[in-house]
């Protein structure tokens, strides 16, 4: 069986360059941003204070939940979504353990 050149790195650096390609947009960034102001946000809400299309947003919001990012959940005919504080939180620690063994000359 051939092995897949992303097994060749340690897994904490995969899930970071999962989580940083996630980060990727501003898009998602202001998502984020939205979520943390509030407990919970309804894709409606995201979807009016965006100026992107609602299958933009939707999308988005995939790559998010993907990522482990955010958390949805379906409500009847609406779908609410949080913020994966447990996930964040490790990303965090894995940049500041990243930019703290990186040295200038």
């Amino acid at each position: 069986m051939a092995i897949k050149k992303i097994d060749l790195f340690e897994s904490n650096d995969v899930k970071l360059a999962e989580l940083a390609k996630a980060l990727s947009h501003p898009a998602r960034i202001a998502i984020l941003r939205m979520l943390a102001t509030k407990n919970r946000c309804i894709c409606g809400e995201i979807v009016e204070t965006l100026p992107l299309a609602q299958s933009t947003v939707s999308q988005h919001l995939r790559e998010l939940k993907n990522a482990q990012l955010i958390v949805g959940e379906i409500e009847g005919p609406k779908s609410c979504y949080c913020i994966n504080w447990k996930t964040l939180k490790e990303f965090s620690e894995w940049i500041h353990d990243l930019f703290s063994e990186l040295k200038c000359c």
